[in-house]
């Protein structure tokens, strides 16, 4: 279609353009291509790792948004990009043993959106890659979640022989997820150990451990918000270490630049991100980082009608700093081009601001019952801190802010009451 406008990648800020454009300009528009069946909400992934959040329940068919958003949905992974012709290539869908179920096609558009997010950056780490879990999918985090299980199992088992027996879990990364899943899965470790895995102590024996190479964690963020994250965290009996490099990571063990080794059962990487690789072969300009070069209207370099948001694409804003890969910003430049394709649909003026990025805080949840971070800091100069109830009723609303642009005004009130009664309900974990 001459006037179809074709977005890769469903995450927040590529999903909610999706439904907000099919809503606006109507069926035959507008079409998402994803190499997923289903959505989640990324900063729930580590509720799903522990297994207090289940992906089956929580995971939204981009078939079920697509019919109710008037968008196409194409199922499969971009592999290629013809700017000559307007087309982009998507690959081929295998079932579990590689057999072809759905051919590689070549779908045309009048603008494109790249919205491809980001992947680990093991850093050349050795045994990185192959020896940890990274919660970048829903996939990840159910691996880890499965993995747990099997391991709290056969230490359950071996309790009565060893004493010592528990499960070792190193985070490497201190940021948002590793703080996160750090929290969670000393809320889940007690119920699992409560109702499923009697013999282990959830304290005692299941044993998390930060490793962090800044000075402190969340390094981002403001300090206060770091120290309060770090007292919740050695209140829930979480070993935080900081200023640690990690220099190689084994089957069962990470070890340091020091020479320290700390022992794992379970390793998650959260240490790093970086732009997916197949970007450097579309032929568009990219940095050394492999983000795609955007200008202020979120459009790639030397191209005329294909744009990049969210964490693949590098934007500086006008006060010359870089816009933080972060789901605010990525709520945000898919709202700019909203506008922007909506204004062109209707033949008005084009839109010539650029995006400027305005941060409004960030918030880390320790649980069901308590978050920290700040609030409004990009209006304040100095930002609010809040932590407690008030702060996780807080971060739950931006889990219904999201819903709302992907379900609708309408739909969103029995969600926004459904998911109310979640937050205040009994934690439990999925135990199978």
């Amino acid at each position: 279609m001459s006037d179809e406008i074709v977005i890769v990648g469903g995450g927040a800020g590529g999903l909610e353009l999706a439904c907000k454009l099919g809503r606006k300009l109507g069926s035959g528009h507008v079409t998402l291509v994803d190499r997923a069946l289903y959505h989640i909400w990324k900063p729930s992934l580590h509720e799903v790792a522990a297994g207090t959040r289940d992906i089956h329940q929580e995971g939204l068919s981009y078939q079920m948004l697509a019919h109710d958003n008037k968008f196409r949905f194409v199922y499969g992974a971009m592999t290629a990009l013809d700017s000559v012709n307007n087309t982009i290539t998507v690959d081929a869908v295998l079932d579990e043993s590689a057999q072809e179920l759905i051919p590689p096609r070549q779908i045309g558009f009048s603008k494109l959106v790249i919205a491809v997010g980001s992947v680990s950056n093991y850093f050349g780490i050795s045994g990185a890659e192959e020896n940890t879990i990274s919660l970048n999918t829903t996939e990840d985090a159910e691996h880890f979640r499965l993995r747990l299980l099997k391991m709290l199992a056969m230490a359950d088992l071996k309790k009565e022989k060893d004493p010592d027996a528990g499960v070792d879990i190193v985070i490497v990364g201190g940021g948002a997820t590793g703080v996160e899943l750090a929290a969670e899965l000393r809320d889940a470790s007690s119920v699992y150990t409560d109702y499923d895995f009697p013999h282990l102590n959830p304290n005692r024996d299941v044993r998390i451990t930060i490793l962090e190479g800044a000075p402190r964690l969340l390094a981002p963020l403001t300090e206060r918000v770091s120290k309060a994250a770090t007292k919740l965290l050695q209140e829930r009996e979480v070993k935080v270490v900081t200023d640690c490099r990690v220099a190689a990571i084994a089957e069962n063990f990470v070890t340091d630049a020091n020479g320290n080794n700390y022992a794992s059962d379970l390793c998650v990487w959260s240490a790093g991100i970086k732009a997916p690789d197949f970007l450097k072969t579309l032929g568009l300009p990219v940095t050394k980082s492999g983000q795609l070069e955007v200008d202020g209207l979120l459009k790639v370099a030397g191209s005329n009608n294909i744009y990049a948001l969210g964490d693949c694409a590098a934007c500086i804003g006008p006060d010359g700093k870089m816009v933080p890969p972060r789901a605010q910003a990525a709520h945000q430049q898919a709202d700019y081009l909203l506008e922007m394709f909506v204004r062109s649909n209707k033949g008005q003026a084009a839109l010539d601001t650029p995006y400027v990025y305005k941060d409004h805080g960030s918030l880390v949840s320790f649980g069901r019952n308590t978050s920290v971070g700040t609030l409004m800091g990009s209006l304040t100069k100095l930002g609010w801190f809040v932590d407690g109830f008030f702060a996780r009723m807080m971060y739950a609303s931006l889990h219904l802010m999201h819903l709302n642009a992907l379900l609708g005004p309408v739909r969103t009130g029995v969600t926004a009451a459904a998911s109310s009664l979640m937050k205040h309900a009994k934690p439990s974990v999925k135990l199978h």
